[in-house]
């Protein structure tokens, strides 16, 4: 009899453990699904916009260790509008962003000046292979002086403006992992007459206000949660001119970091470097760290 209640209530303990763990098992499976079809957006049109402030200080006063007070700011618009259906994607993105600094005893200095527009169309292959299409268009809103004499102004508003487009193959895992090969890529880069009057500017031959490249490029886009509320957005366009020295590549990196604090506030890490010969013979670093005031709409 004693073995009959052992044997029973054995049996009860493994059906009540397997139940525990099919439990469990529906439940993440559950939680999976949520997670998939919250990920997956529908189709049709997809809207959102993020409107950034970052602001740094740093205040001196009589402090014999040295150094300088200063303050500085950055204002930041990311709008995107994507649209998605069985067959067809188009990712639009544009950005703009303008930022200023002011350090003790000198004068006023510019630490972002970019207005860009990136458009990217592609129809269904096969798998993640997509035939695509893409556009984009990148200046500045200010004017840039030299840093070694600031009374010469190099660049203003449209000048230098770029423009590239061309036809390719994309590949897509997702709306933040994917990658766009265009071989057939046309350049076209503009800058006013003033700046080519005593020799070229930005590529731009002297006397002429534009230069047309064509050529190949390679877009790449990845974001990814590094651990929890902070977020990692990688940005790599490559280009490379074949009429022209088809060995010097174009390299254009961004890493954005976002450490999320709450809804409206953020520490945010920017990082870009570029490395363009016809503009610079070397790398164009600019890094700015500080916390942000995020609204979204």
């Amino acid at each position: 009899m004693k073995k009959s209640i052992l044997f029973a209530g054995l049996i009860l303990s493994v059906n009540i453990m397997f139940s525990q763990v099919s439990e469990k098992e529906l439940l993440k499976k559950t939680e999976e699904t949520i997670a998939k079809i919250q990920q997956e957006k529908p189709n049709g049109w997809d809207k959102k916009g993020m409107f950034t402030i970052l602001l740094n200080q740093a205040n001196f006063n009589n402090w014999l260790a040295g150094g300088q007070s200063s303050v500085s700011g950055n204002a930041g618009v990311k709008y995107d509008f994507n649209y998605k259906s069985d067959t067809w994607t188009w990712d639009n993105k544009l950005f703009a962003n303008y930022g200023l600094t002011k350090i003790q005893g000198q004068d006023l200095q510019k630490t972002d000046d970019r207005f860009e527009f990136n458009s990217l169309l592609g129809k269904k292959a096969s798998g993640e292979w997509y035939y695509s299409a893409f556009f984009n268009f990148k200046t500045q809103f200010d004017s840039g002086f030299d840093p070694a004499d600031k009374t010469m102004k190099l660049s203003h508003f449209f000048s230098p403006a770029y423009i590239q487009f061309g036809p390719g193959m994309m590949w897509k895992k997702s709306d933040n992992l994917k990658i766009n090969i265009a071989p057939a890529t046309s350049k076209v880069i503009m800058v006013h007459k003033h700046f080519t009057e005593s020799g070229p500017s930005f590529g731009v031959l002297q006397g002429d206000s534009s230069r047309y490249e064509f050529g190949a490029a390679i877009n790449g886009y990845y974001k990814f949660n590094m651990m929890e509320n902070v977020t990692a957005e990688n940005i790599l366009n490559l280009y490379t001119n074949y009429l022209e020295d088809a060995k010097n590549i174009d390299i254009d990196y961004t890493l954005n970091i976002v450490m999320k604090v709450n809804k409206y506030l953020s520490t945010n890490l920017s990082f870009q470097t570029i490395y363009d010969d016809n503009a610079f013979s070397g790398f164009q670093t600019r890094e700015v760290i500080g916390i942000g005031v995020n609204y979204g709409f």
